[in-house]
């Protein structure tokens, strides 16, 4: 793994905390809320925990605290009123920036603690959707703008794919399928590894009350064909981040048709951002793209979780 990212440009320091720069030099300067080192040419550079600190910060004044006041705080504080107002408020930013400052300070226990109390009021598709999804895109942006390293990325990544995994386990243990005419075989493609949207729709599709076979990453195609011998009405379905990518996502897909669905009645779901590269005038029959989770639900699920 990389190392970890240990320090920032004001620019970093903008996209992370959603802080405009020019403020932050402000608070700088009327306050002294922070000390960047210098660089020869004058540039500010920010250590790991003036990242922390600032968005410490943040999270109180988006909360209503007024940065003068905050500035007058013992620095011992203002950590324990952070961790106080993550855990109590019912804003989904204010629970996002208590993510992002979990992955900052690599705190699990923050996390944890975050997302327990977020589920006191609210059922974990809730969480998912409205938390961790929105979570990841901004993730993904400041991951791709070497805002944040991919030691970041991995740490906030694994948590959340172990929150999924412990609510699956739950309805694997207590939950028995009411509908057995549809099996559903959920897998990502040769060369895409980012699970997170397969193994929610693996614990969505669970949750409704159908039978799941889950085969996980990088598969090739022709190892879907031995599926076929076990039903002949299957609905894959597939999760696709980076891969295919644009340049053969057609040709993946006329591929799949001939080679596993061929004349059967078996069809393929694609939902994720590849799809926007996906000709859809040219789609074999037995394959589909859903925008959303909804649309799939409505599709090929009968019940609905959105209520």
């Amino acid at each position: 793994m990389s190392r970890v990212k240990s320090n920032f440009s004001i620019k970093d320091l903008e996209n992370i905390s959603g802080i405009k720069a020019h403020t932050i030099r402000i608070w700088e300067k009327r306050y002294e809320l922070l000390s960047p080192d210098r660089t020869d040419t004058n540039i500010r550079r920010y250590s790991l925990s003036s990242l922390q600190k600032l968005l410490n910060i943040t999270l109180l004044y988006n909360h209503g605290f007024k940065i003068s006041k905050i500035a007058s705080l013992d620095q011992q504080e203002i950590p324990i009123m952070v961790r106080e107002i993550a855990l109590k408020s019912n804003s989904e930013q204010v629970s996002i920036n208590a993510l992002k400052l979990s992955m900052v300070n690599f705190d699990t226990v923050l996390f944890d603690a975050t997302v327990d109390e977020i589920l006191l009021l609210n059922d974990f598709e809730f969480v998912f959707i409205n938390i961790f999804m929105p979570l990841m895109n901004e993730l993904g942006i400041l991951w791709q703008t070497h805002a944040i390293s991919p030691s970041h990325e991995h740490f906030i990544t694994h948590l959340i794919k172990q929150k999924i995994h412990v609510q699956t386990d739950i309805l694997q243990k207590e939950y028995l399928p009411q509908h057995n005419n549809k099996v559903f075989v959920l897998f990502l493609p040769e060369n895409e590894i980012h699970e997170l949207g397969i193994l929610f729709l693996n614990y969505y599709i669970l949750k409704l009350g159908y039978r799941t076979i889950f085969l996980g990453q990088s598969l090739q195609t022709e190892s879907l064909e031995t599926l076929m011998s076990v039903n002949s009405e299957l609905c894959f379905v597939s999760y696709l981040t980076v891969e295919p990518n644009k340049d053969i996502i057609d040709d993946y897909l006329d591929h799949f048709q001939s080679s596993v669905l061929r004349e059967s009645n078996a069809k393929l779901a694609i939902l994720g951002p590849q799809q926007v590269h996906i000709d859809t005038s040219k789609l074999p029959k037995n394959i589909r793209v859903f925008k959303t989770v909804d649309a799939f639900q409505q599709e090929f699920l009968q019940a609905s979780i959105f209520v």
